[in-house]
């Protein structure tokens, strides 16, 4: 739609299913572009692999039909050639195309996180087709263990680029929609974590094989799922088979059997390369792995990662069962319940790990030196993450034991990194990387376990009444200009404003001293963005403290003065005015004062040519301001036009009628806004506890990741 704003406009590149396959294309054309650069024997069969994968990517695009089966959708199709076009009137006329707009971009979308979030995601999911091809090439040329040196920088690379695109999308759902917190456990959500778990997995197996000549075939296990896991992710998202399990998915453009194809054919060449090559892949039957070996934890923790995303992977893909196999699957009632149920014990037990691998050594360590190393990070986690979770009343054992956990891990980590392990920072990057893990566990787990609705309803209507799923105890009811206690503040609702297609609510937070003064302590202004074809979407407000976020909602608000104005006006007046005349509205008096020939434009979407006058009035409120009223009479072709104006603070529209020449007088017309019946909202409020650990936790992830990628280039 040409009224968006630019960024929005941009953004629409990658909003449907075409774009989003375009940037995928795209970012693929860039990766190949730096592959194409290596002077080595890995290029040839790096990029044909690459090559095949954009084949397969490509052909999405098509929209060509091949023995009567469509192939691909293709996003430069004209309109006048799309079959739901065909025949329509409209496509008669040559310049069709100057009376016709976009639907615009879906409010929901309509926010700068989308300018940003998509193309880092997509950039992750290609990202996968690297250690893929690496591993392709390795079994293709007979080069099994080579592949994994050059590959790493790209896994790790891999790793920074996917997670930073999952975390933005968490911050891109706190901040702008209304589910209240920033992660829900979505499919689509899903669908981009589980093959960032199994590239994690991937990136610790292939340090375990650089240090210790072991764990191949199960790097190459998860580096295939890893990429598996991309494009069965894609098929869940484009296929339509999630229907209304997720906010996010595509509509099926009747491109599933295609996707299978595309799924079917890299999982088929991955499993048959992995059969017939077996016998040079395998451990050799040498020494077991020492129980208090770094590797052998490591690899521990790659299985618990593997176990983890069967879990969500497995209830995801419940449609798909169900569709698969006929059965009747019901999805989980709560999600967000089902999932952490399972994931908080895996979170607990990679979080242990994560602090205790860090002082075990590659091959073999002492126990008793261990022992005496972990001890102190032990007890002083112990001791944190219990007293912690007492005083934070978090007293359910899986939330004590994940909160154990992830202080552990983030002072083992503390303590390895900075006071045992020498060099300079590149030599930290697993610490710092570990380190920001557990940042977001204990920030993820606090401010989920202990995040309070602070908004109950304390008046004598029945929220539900009014709007469906509104339960009184979660929502509080506010008449404006009333002032109510709320969550240890005093709350107003002072009123409302419009800037653009944006409603925004004014919610003042007040303290109340000693001798019962109010002061204001901040205000927030969630807001409603109107969209008549798409419909209207509420989006949040939030207070960012040191210590603990304050979540605003609009769950409710009438909206009738915007969306039907003809309804909100009394009948209108009308009078005969002459210079120096008064006319008294309800809130203010108004006075013509004369007449010029400077006519405004911008109001007139007639001729160019247009001629007139603009009269001028004055409006002056009951506090003395004074508001210019100017509404127009033109002479367009010959035809007479009237051009109102209105001062929407004081609910006044005015137009002139008509002339009447022969005694200079002009018949005025006015249009006052009803006195509305008190405006209220209905508004929901949550505290998030110290959500800034896990924000903070999400940077030091990146950092750590980019740090470790900053070391392999200068090893290379």
């Amino acid at each position: 739609s040409s009224t968006l704003p630019l960024r929005y406009m941009f953004s629409c590149f990658w909003e449907g299913q075409e774009g989003s396959f375009l940037l995928w294309t795209l970012w693929h054309v860039i990766i190949g572009l730096l592959l194409m650069r290596r002077k080595d024997e890995w290029r040839a069969p790096v990029l044909t692999t690459v090559s095949l994968v954009q084949v397969f990517l490509s052909s999405m695009l098509l929209g060509v039909y091949v023995f009567g089966y469509k192939v691909g959708s293709n996003p430069f199709l004209l309109l006048r050639h799309h079959p739901d076009m065909a025949g329509l009137p409209f496509l008669s006329n040559p310049d069709y195309l100057q009376h016709l707009d976009g639907r615009g971009l879906n409010p929901l979308l309509q926010n700068y996180w989308m300018t940003i979030h998509p193309p880092t995601l997509f950039l992750g999911f290609a990202l996968t087709v690297v250690p893929f091809s690496f591993a392709i090439a390795g079994l293709w040329t007979g080069r099994y263990k080579e592949w994994i040196k050059p590959a790493l920088s790209w896994t790790v690379l891999g790793v920074m680029v996917l997670g930073t695109g999952i975390l933005m999308g968490g911050a891109w759902a706190y901040e702008a929609l209304s589910f209240g917190g920033f992660w829900a456990w979505d499919p689509v959500e899903n669908a981009s974590l589980v093959p960032w778990l199994t590239l994690v997995g991937a990136l610790h197996l292939m340090l375990i094989f650089n240090a210790r000549k072991r764990s191949l075939f199960t790097t190459y296990l998860f580096t295939f799922i890893t990429f598996f896991l991309i494009l069965y992710s894609t098929f869940l998202t484009r296929s339509g088979i999630l229907g209304d399990a997720s906010v996010h998915a595509f509509t099926d453009l009747g491109m599933s059997g295609q996707l299978l194809v595309y799924l079917g054919f890299f999982t088929l060449l991955s499993i048959i390369l992995l059969i017939t090559r077996y016998k040079h892949i395998k451990d050799p039957d040498k020494e077991e792995d020492s129980l208090w070996s770094r590797e052998f934890w490591m690899f521990v923790g790659a299985l618990i990662l593997l176990i983890s995303c069967f879990q969500i992977s497995f209830t995801t893909s419940i449609p798909v069962i169900n569709k698969v196999f006929g059965l009747d699957m019901a999805p989980p009632g709560n999600p967000v319940e089902h999932y952490n149920a399972w994931q908080v014990s895996f979170a607990s037990l990679i979080a242990a790990l994560m602090g205790i691998s860090q002082f075990l050594k590659y091959k073999h360590t002492e126990f008793k030196q261990w022992v005496k190393r972990i001890l102190p990070a032990l007890l002083i986690s112990l001791v944190v993450g219990i007293g912690s979770s007492w005083a934070l009343n978090m007293f359910q054992g899986p939330y004590i034991a994940l909160m154990c956990a992830s202080v552990f891990a983030v002072i083992a980590n503390l303590d390895y990194g900075f006071l045992v392990l020498k060099g300079g920072l590149d030599h930290k990057a697993a610490s710092v990387a570990h380190l920001g893990f557990g940042l977001i566990l204990v920030g993820a787990l606090i401010s989920n376990a202990t995040q309070q609705v602070i908004s109950q309803n304390s008046s004598a209507y029945d929220l539900e009444q009014i709007a469906e799923g509104l339960p009184n105890r979660e929502n509080i009811m506010m008449v404006q200009g009333d002032t109510l206690r709320m969550g240890g503040y005093h709350i107003t609702y002072s009123g409302k404003h419009k800037d653009g297609v944006n409603i925004y609510y004014t919610i003042r937070y007040l303290n109340k001293d000693q001798d019962g003064n109010y002061s204001e302590a901040f205000q927030l202004e969630p807001l409603i963005q109107l969209n008549k074809q798409m419909g209207n979407v509420a989006e949040p407000d939030t207070r960012h403290f040191l210590t603990r976020d304050i979540y605003t909602h609009i769950q409710y608000a009438d909206l009738t003065e915007f969306t039907k104005p003809e309804e909100t006006f009394e009948e209108p007046r009308m009078d005969t005015m002459q210079f120096g005349d008064t006319l008294f509205a309800q809130h203010a008096i108004i006075t013509l004062d004369t007449v010029s020939r400077d006519i405004d434009t911008t109001r007139y979407k007639g001729s160019a040519n247009a001629k007139g006058a603009m009269l001028m009035f004055t409006a002056t409120d009951i506090d003395g301001h004074r508001h210019p009223i100017q509404p127009m009479i033109l002479l367009d072709d010959g035809n007479i036009q009237f051009v109102p104006d209105e001062v929407e603070s004081l609910g006044i529209e005015l137009f002139v009628q008509s002339i009447l020449p022969d005694s200079e007088r002009f018949v005025v017309v006015i249009k006052e806004k009803k006195k509305a019946a008190s405006d209220f909202i209905i508004m929901k409020a949550i505290v998030f506890p110290f959500i800034n650990i896990l924000w903070l936790g999400a940077v030091l992830l990146v950092a750590g990741t980019a740090m470790a990628i900053r070391k392999r280039m200068r090893k290379a």
